[in-house]
């Protein structure tokens, strides 16, 4: 008896902080998952982004997933950046830039999958904004 197996769906992400021009590292995400436009989500999984920007470790999504829900939380991560700015500057006696807080403390990206497809969804992030797109 032969039987094909069919693909995990699966999702993976990264984050370019563009106001330096370099990965994110170190923000905490979630992945939440749910079945329907009017299901409940469901905690599915979570990480942090490594030395790349990467999250690398998120699990496959379950069977009958239709729309998946990632969070990113990046207050922390601004408020590292800033801290390691205005050391950096202090050093350098440069200009202070103005006030480079977290304008959006957390990014929440809500998308629609498919059975069997993989779904990557780069994070391009300043402290001011932020741009998504599915990737390849």
């Amino acid at each position: 008896m032969s039987s094909e197996t069919a693909a995990a769906t699966s999702v993976s992400t990264h984050i370019l902080d563009t106001s330096v021009g370099r990965p994110a590292e170190g923000v905490a995400l979630t992945l939440s998952v749910r079945s329907g436009s009017e299901g409940a989500w469901t905690a599915h999984g979570a990480g942090k982004t490594d030395a790349d920007g990467r999250c690398k470790d998120l699990p496959a999504l379950p069977d009958g997933t239709t729309h998946v829900r990632l969070d990113f939380a990046v207050e922390d991560y601004f408020t590292r950046q800033k801290a390691s700015t205005q050391q950096a500057e202090e050093q350098q006696d440069a200009p202070r830039v103005r006030d480079s807080g977290a304008f959006f403390p957390e990014v929440a990206i809500t998308f629609a999958v498919k059975p069997g497809e993989h779904y990557h969804v780069p994070l391009l992030l300043n402290p001011f904004g932020y741009s998504v797109y599915r990737g390849s």
